[in-house]
């Protein structure tokens, strides 16, 4: 891809990010409120304003109601310590600063006007037993005998029952004052029980309702109230605020996704022009590619044949040189009978002639000079041991016509020419056979056969074949020294047979052995090696259903091991 171009799909990448991203931020900020948080929130905020107005209500009540358990109602767990701890862990949930900055403070004043209500709830109860305490024993003791009191004492009495009532709600200075006064002819008189409990009720009413009176106006200074009703509209105002926040951003979300779908509907014409113009671009590369895949399996046809061919050539060429030492045999043979063969004609010609004179019997000069030439010539022949050399050339005429039978033999067994393509195959066999076509290659190598009783295997015995003489002639070209050694070993392994082909040569290192199988990679030198024979021979394993590995180190040898199946798999092509 060219410079300008990547540029280009980088720059048009990062765009459609911004635009993606400018879309995700717009619909995070269109999100709904969740209003029922809120709705608690505010539910949690009036429970509180509801809290603050009964505690003024009871206090107030308490004030004028001089009965005892009146303020019983009110208590600190009416303090709202539930609803704060529960408004408290909302805040930590919600996002409203109002919220969060004002729940100090309102902490504070609540639980300072519920510690006022608790002191004045304290103070309040003991000035109503004071209370209850003075006019019960002032009753009793104005209705004990009534005959038997001093006018003046009477009267104390009378005073105390009316205004200390009073003094209770009122708490003036004057009242008390006038309470004082009026105690004192009780203080003069005999001091009774009664009129000792009397007196202390009188002493803990002035003592404790102005403390009471003081709590009572911090109460109507102290009230949380205002704080709730401001917290409560800065909360509304900003759910307001947000509300109006997220509709402004459903706007621009609205117009925004309008100018998306009509950029999209841009582009989408232009991906569709363009989609078009790829298409015809497809057809055009496929009808390329497809000529370049005929040329190519052409070509690789063409360079299997060429393998083929090398590997022919080179079996060719080791049978001729096999063939060529009988045929010596036979030639030098047939030389030096026709070298005998002259005086074996003149011998059988001067004994044809004896013969005849013989049988004439009317010459006898004839007949010894005849004798005579007959028996030199016979002589002769028995001197030379024509005959022996006759039978020995006979026996070494024989012998170099077997070895080309038998080398003939062979390479016949080797291609499987009088037989069908697929047939059932001994690989013992086959590996023999190659062994002898390959025989010029393994004079300087000791080879080393461990076969097992294996069964016959259902394959093409030509494709195997040529397996076999590539491993072993490559097993062969890896010696570089004179104790060279090839193993070959088959057994049975599982549902197939295996094949084993070992060379002590130089193995091959662990960088190149992953691409031994590749086609046309070659260690050989330059116009030695195509670099199709392993690349073939996997093919053909392939093909029948087996598999092919290789296991080598340099400097200590190769090992090939083949797997085959007793049967091919039903869609292997096959071919001799």
């Amino acid at each position: 891809m060219e410079k300008p171009e990547l540029m280009q799909n980088t720059l048009t990448g990062l765009v459609v990010l911004v635009l993606l991203g400018v879309l995700a931020f717009l619909y995070n900020k269109t999100q709904a409120v969740d209003l029922h948080e809120q709705n608690e929130v505010m539910g949690l905020l009036s429970e509180l304003k509801d809290i603050d107005n009964r505690w003024d209500f009871e206090v107030q009540r308490a004030r004028i109601d001089l009965s005892l358990g009146a303020a019983e109602t009110y208590s600190r767990v009416d303090a709202g310590d539930k609803a704060l701890r529960d408004i408290t862990r909302m805040a930590q949930r919600t996002s409203s600063t109002s919220l969060r900055s004002g729940l100090t403070e309102l902490r504070q004043a609540i639980h300072n006007k519920a510690d006022l209500v608790e002191q004045y709830k304290a103070e309040n109860q003991l000035n109503k037993t004071a209370l209850q305490l003075l006019l019960k024993n002032a009753h009793e003791l104005s209705d004990f005998d009534s005959n038997a009191l001093s006018p003046t004492y009477q009267a104390a009495l009378n005073k105390l029952l009316s205004i200390a009532p009073q003094y209770f709600i009122q708490a003036q200075e004057a009242q008390s004052s006038a309470l004082t006064e009026a105690a004192q002819p009780l203080q003069a008189g005999v001091q009774t029980e009664r009129v000792q409990q009397l007196l202390d009720a009188l002493h803990v009413m002035q003592k404790h309702i102005p403390i009471e009176l003081a709590l009572y106006g911090q109460l109507e200074v102290l009230t949380s109230g205002p704080r709730l009703v401001n917290m409560t509209l800065s909360f509304n105002n900003e759910l307001d605020e947000t509300l109006q926040e997220k509709e402004r951003y459903r706007i621009y979300l609205v117009y925004y996704s309008g100018a998306l779908l009509i950029l999209l509907a841009y582009f989408g014409l232009k991906i569709k022009a363009a989609n078009q113009m790829l298409e015809h671009r497809v057809v055009a590369r496929t009808k390329e590619l497809s000529a370049a895949m005929k040329h190519l399996k052409e070509s690789e046809s063409q360079l299997i044949q060429s393998e083929k061919m090398s590997s022919l050539g080179q079996m060719v060429a080791g049978v001729a040189h096999e063939i060529n030492t009988p045929l010596a045999y036979v030639k030098n043979s047939l030389a030096r009978v026709s070298e005998q063969m002259p005086s074996i004609a003149a011998a059988l010609q001067h004994c044809q002639e004896l013969l005849g004179l013989l049988k004439a019997g009317n010459n006898p000069e004839a007949l010894a000079k005849s004798f005579a030439q007959s028996s030199e010539q016979l002589v002769n022949l028995q001197q030379q041991h024509v005959i022996e050399d006759l039978n020995e050339l006979v026996k070494d005429g024989l012998f170099g016509t077997a070895q080309v039978a038998e080398i003939v033999g062979n390479l016949k067994n080797f291609s499987r020419l009088d037989r069908s393509k697929v047939a059932k195959f001994n690989l013992n066999e086959g590996l023999d056979s190659t062994l002898l076509l390959a025989k010029h290659l393994l004079k300087s190598v000791r080879v080393e056969k461990h076969y097992g009783q294996i069964p016959d295997i259902t394959c093409s015995p030509s494709q195997l074949n040529q397996v076999f003489l590539n491993l072993i002639t490559n097993a062969a070209q890896a010696m570089t020294n004179e104790a060279g050694t090839i193993s070959l070993i088959t057994k049975v392994a599982g549902d197939g047979v295996e094949v084993v082909v070992v060379d002590n040569g130089n193995g091959i290192p662990a960088d190149i052995l992953p691409k031994i199988f590749d086609p046309f990679f070659t260690t050989k030198e330059i116009g030695k090696g195509t670099g199709l024979g392993l690349s073939i021979s996997y093919k053909i394993i392939q093909q029948h259903g087996g598999k092919i590995k290789a296991e080598s180190k340099a400097g200590l040898g190769t090992k090939f091991i083949i797997w085959l199946p007793l049967k091919p798999p039903a869609e292997a092509a096959l071919e001799g």
